[in-house]
């Protein structure tokens, strides 16, 4: 059983997987929080590629390298605190059970897993063994998306009723040349194309503005890549809210890399392009004759260009070490990214079924019920 963090001053941590999120996200914002601020140490780091391996050894020099997971629990369980697992989905569930039946917490990308059953198994893991599941759900600590909370707190656009989220790339994102620069359009190792990679940024942003989970979802997508793939590049879907609709299109094919969201409330109205934020507010009300509308315009550099993100990586950790003080073991967190994969994959279904509608009320209640019972002291 590892060693609770409480009795020193550092977490210590192992990464699982050095492509290049590990290498050029996860990672250098650990080393550079180390000499911040003296509270994250990693030690360990496994990948099964060789040729990972003796990068992370030049790059890393005293760092501990591993060629599976196993191996490097079997050899550092006892010392750690948690395991941060930068994989392809499809091995994301194996890593984070095996770290969590060892006693460690687990920090895990994106989706947690590529199956609801598999979601499923690791939030009941968590809550069993009374260790934290968290996933990277990093686009919520963009600094435009963290103005958008701000600015639905106030109340000053009033309840959003309808949310738009487009993300646009003009191709996927490649992986690193020594191994498999193109898992993401293979199924077997991605859990399937656009809708996998980013349904899960675009789906939590969707449940935090419409302030609840979806109810029903239906979806089309399209797949305009090479024959070899077997992953889809477009997508599009509606959600169904208790208090609105949220439309979502993502592409790997479009002419420009950007992400545009828009919210529409009962008071005003909030624009995104990029770094780029516009509010529209309606004095006294949208539905009143002679509405005047205020308009403010701000600009908030969130760094959207650089996909390794390690500028949100800090407010994220922050997030996931609160997680680990508070005993929040299968938190608001995780039953998000559970959700994520719910309505990921019934909008596959929908899909395959000519964009029928899919209802998704019915496993609400089984997850309602982690997020109250797992909130005991560390070491209990």
């Amino acid at each position: 059983m590892a060693v609770s963090h409480s009795s020193r001053e550092r977490l210590r941590g192992a990464v699982v997987g050095y492509g290049f999120i590990s290498s050029r996200g996860h990672v250098p914002a650990y080393l550079q929080r180390a000499k911040r601020q003296r509270d994250v140490e990693i030690v360990a780091m496994a990948d099964l590629c060789a040729a990972r391996r003796d990068h992370a050894r030049r790059a890393l020099p005293g760092m501990r390298i591993y060629p599976d997971h196993r191996s490097l629990l079997d050899a550092e369980a006892h010392g750690l605190d948690f395991v941060d697992i930068c994989t392809p989905p499809s091995s994301h569930s194996e890593i984070a059970r095996a770290a969590l039946e060892r006693g460690l917490h687990v920090l895990c990308e994106k989706p947690l897993a590529p199956t609801v059953g598999e979601a499923s198994l690791l939030l009941e893991t968590a809550a069993a063994v009374h260790r934290v599941i968290f996933p990277c759900h990093n686009y919520k600590h963009a600094p435009v998306v963290k103005a958008i909370r701000d600015i639905i707190q106030t109340g000053r656009i009033g309840t959003v009723r309808s949310v738009t989220l487009n993300t646009f790339r003009n191709t996927f994102a490649r992986g690193v040349p020594e191994w498999r620069p193109d898992w993401r359009r293979e199924r077997r190792f991605s859990g399937g194309g656009i809708a996998m990679d980013h349904g899960s940024h675009t789906f939590y942003l969707a449940f935090e503005w419409m302030g609840g989970y979806p109810t029903a979802v239906s979806a089309k997508m399209t797949r305009v890549g090479s024959d070899q793939h077997d992953t889809e590049d477009n997508f599009s879907a509606v959600l169904t809210f208790p208090r609105g609709l949220a439309h979502a299109h993502l592409s790997w094919t479009a002419g420009v890399r950007k992400v545009i969201y828009t919210l529409q409330g009962d008071k005003g109205a909030i624009t995104v392009d990029d770094d780029e934020l516009q509010l529209a507010v309606a004095g006294g009300g949208i539905n009143r004759p002679n509405v005047k509308w205020s308009f403010e315009k701000r600009s908030v550099s969130s760094h959207w260009m650089d996909a390794s993100h390690t500028h949100w990586f800090d407010s994220l950790f922050d997030e996931f070490k609160t997680a680990i003080e508070e005993g929040a073991f299968v938190g608001k967190e995780a039953r998000d990214a559970y959700f994520c994969v719910q309505t990921i994959s019934n909008a596959y279904r929908s899909a395959d079924e000519g964009c029928r509608e899919v209802e998704l009320g019915t496993e609400i209640g089984w997850a309602e019920r982690w997020f109250p019972m797992n909130r005991v002291p560390i070491g209990r």
